[in-house]
Order: C-alpha cells, then structure tokens, then sequence
C-alpha cells in the first residue's frame, strides 16, 4: 500500500522554561536556522504534505520574521496553556480545512524535535496502512530503571520489559485525535501525549521503532548535541564510524 496523505500539527505554545534565557527553545540557532525551521523541513519537502498548523503563543512575534511563515501551505493559531489544548486548536483548523466527508491523517510533531528524518517519517506512515488506531515513533528501553526515594536514593528497580520512550510525530485520523482530547478536556485531565489520550479511549496506537538522533530539545546541552549531530551528517562516512565519542541522547517532555 501506499503511504497516505497527512496534515502536521505542530504545537509551538511554550515558552522553554527548562531552557532558559529569553529566548524559547524552538527559536533557539541551530547550525543557521531555528529548532522550528528545522522540526518543520523535512515535511515541508513531503509532495504527501497537505497543511501544517503552527499552534503559537499569543505574544509570538518570531514566527511571521521567518521564511516559512509565508508558504501557502502553512496556517498559524493561537495554542493553549497546555500542549493538548495547542493540539486541539490546530486541529480545529486542520477541520476547517478539510471537506465534511473526509477524515485525514494528522501528524503531530513536537517544534522542539529538529532532526527528524524522511525515514522516520516514511515509516511512521506505512504503519497507519494496517492500524485503525494510529501510530507513533518510539524506542525500546534499553537501561536499567530506578525509582527514586524522596531523598534521590534508589527505592527499586524498574522491569523495562515492554517499555518505550515515545518520540513524535503521533499520527491519527482527524476525528479520533478530537475526540480523544475533547474527552481529556472534559474529564480535566492533561495527557502527556497524543497517544495516551488515543489510549484512554480504548484504542491501541502502533509503536513504530524511531531513531535515537530524533531528540527533543530542552536544554542547552541538547542543543549542543543537535549541533554535534548535524556536523557529523556532514563528515565522510569513515569518519563518522572511526568516531568513538559518540554523545548520549537526552529526551524530555515540554510542550
């Protein structure tokens, strides 16, 4: 079967705090470009693009000074105090964009994730080909899990067994995702993810094996990393495997 079709939202409300300084992470440089531009680039570079929405903070006044913002295919509104209600609200105009008959895929990329890949994004998609319920990238936990006591000593250990870090995009149809943060809305509940609102309705989003390079940016040695990471894409192949310093991959969960 062939991939599908997909609109992209994109929740870009928050203000960093984690990061710090002035400046919101999304907005932060990036080998010569924001996280932004480059969390939205290899969609934007997809013939299976439709649309994007960029859920922004009320008071942004970055987003218009950037190239992107005048493609035709890319639509602005304003996002809510939490991720979710940004979601919703771009969702709101993903539906006002698509015919009543219709129920398209959405993608929902985080702004703060920039070196997302086409084969990521390939694979996210041939997986909605045999999943109702939607799918998302993610990656097996591969190290030992503590949790921790109220003074920072471990209390127990964690079987990993069966456990994921999950990633963006999140793909879902249109009126499932709606649905499913319409009924967070009502039931006053903050999902941390797209999925696990899928999931408090019943369903069973697929997991899709990502890449660790997919990181999230939330603080500065995060940034550090991506810029490390885009220098290496950049180096001969021999190079890039002779290189035994290669860094860990930091993730976090901020809107």
């Amino acid at each position: 079967m062939t991939a599908p079709d997909y609109w992209l939202v994109v929740p870009a409300a928050g203000r960093g705090l984690r990061f710090g300084g002035e400046t919101p992470k999304q907005y932060q440089s990036l080998a010569g470009r924001t996280v932004l531009e480059r969390a939205l680039a290899p969609f934007l570079e997809d013939s299976r693009l439709l649309g994007v929405v960029v859920a922004l903070h009320a008071a942004d006044t970055r987003f218009v000074t950037l190239p992107l913002a005048g493609d035709p295919r890319v639509h602005v509104t304003t996002g809510g105090a939490e991720r979710f209600a940004s979601v919703a609200a771009g969702l709101r105009v993903v539906a006002a964009h698509t015919a009543p008959a219709a129920d398209p895929w959405v993608l929902v990329h985080d702004a703060a994730r920039p070196l997302i890949g086409r084969t990521d994004i390939d694979a996210l998609l041939a997986a909605l080909n045999d999943s109702a319920d939607g799918a998302l990238l993610g990656l097996p936990v591969v190290d030992s899990l503590k949790r921790a006591a109220a003074d920072g000593r471990v209390e127990s250990s964690v079987a990993r067994t069966g456990l994921w870090r999950a990633q963006t995009p999140q793909a879902f149809r249109l009126s499932l995702l709606r649905r499913a943060l319409d009924a967070a809305a009502a039931a006053a509940s903050i999902p941390g993810d797209e999925a696990e609102a899928v999931a408090a309705l019943g369903g069973r989003p697929r997991l899709v094996p990502g890449e660790p390079t997919n990181l999230k940016i939330t603080s500065a040695s995060d940034l550090a990393l991506a810029e490390r990471l885009l220098a290496g894409a950049h180096r001969p192949a021999a190079a890039v495997a002779g290189d035994d310093r290669a860094p860990g991959v930091a993730e976090g969960d901020e809107q």
